[in-house]
């Protein structure tokens, strides 16, 4: 492809919420890539002016303004909005490498049966790796099957690039499960469904994360949250029971865990509803992560 060229194989999209200048810094650096992508901002209800901000730039080629936040959901809109075959994620604090997103393009172009490409991803001006990419890049999943990378079930949201058909099959982000280990379940539905997730170290997105107020509270409670949740959908009763249990003796010694756990009780009505045990493959390899 020739420089400069648009590669209409990926769109961006970005899922934003009250985080207006650092938006506007991540679309300066998405506008730099020689692929020239699509950019998708769907803005969560801000209330900064994100929506009008955006639009006013001219850096995203279409603004989605919601009228409720719907934390990860909102990526799930944006992938509605284009007919891109692949989509790559972006946080409003996280942009793609040059020639990351032709790369992943190739790759999913030459195995039909690949739906997700997780990226290496370098946080901060230090460029450290993020830890979840040892963890991938170490993962004892087998593979056996001529796809590219390392076998995984798991992914970093701001690193990952999916084919639009496997994710929207799969029903996308789960609106519920906001931002904060969002992405096991969707991880799951995917592999679920036959499509296989891969990490390449050669696909390179950059994270540069606003310093937390809270420590990261806010955020670890909602993990544990999710993590129960993401037991009882997927997970056959004896193995969500005894997650359950390990979040119990967690929450214990860990206000911030019981808080989580609190949480899921409360609001969780809608899994026995939602729920639908994997198949024994699928549950196999969530097995073999959990022993390794």
């Amino acid at each position: 492809m020739a420089a400069g060229r648009r590669d209409g194989r990926v769109a961006i999209v970005i899922a934003t919420r009250n985080r207006r200048e650092s938006l506007l810094r991540t679309m300066a650096r998405l506008a730099e890539l020689p692929e020239r992508p699509t950019v998708i901002v769907v803005d969560n209800a801000s209330r900064d002016g994100t929506a009008a901000a955006v639009a006013r730039s001219g850096g995203a080629s279409r603004v989605v303004a919601l009228g409720r936040n719907l934390g990860a959901g909102a990526r799930t809109i944006g992938a509605r909005a284009t007919d891109a075959p692949y989509i790559a994620f972006s946080d409003d604090d996280s942009w793609w490498a040059p020639g990351a997103l032709r790369r992943a393009a190739d790759l999913l172009d030459d195995h039909p049966r690949l739906g997700l490409i997780a990226a290496r991803v370098l946080v901060g001006e230090e460029l450290r790796e993020d830890p979840v990419c040892r963890l991938m890049a170490d993962s004892p999943l087998p593979a056996g099957d001529g796809a590219p990378g390392v076998p995984v079930l798991g992914f970093v949201a701001c690193g990952a690039v999916v084919r639009r058909a496997a994710f929207l099959e799969a029903g996308g982000f789960e609106p519920r499960l906001g931002v904060g280990g969002e992405e096991e379940l969707l991880a799951i539905d995917m592999a679920d469904a036959g499509w296989r997730l891969a990490y390449l170290s050669d696909v390179v997105a950059h994270h540069h994360p606003a310093p937390r107020d809270d420590d990261g509270a806010a955020r670890r409670r909602v993990q544990a949250r999710n993590a129960l949740w993401c037991a009882w959908l997927r997970r056959p009763a004896p193995r969500a029971a005894a997650i359950t249990g390990r979040t119990a003796v967690a929450a214990l010694r860990d206000p911030v865990t019981r808080a989580g756990a609190a949480e899921a009780i409360a609001r969780g009505a809608w899994v026995a509803r939602r729920r639908r045990v994997v198949g024994a493959g699928t549950e196999r390899a969530l097995r073999t992560l959990e022993l390794a």
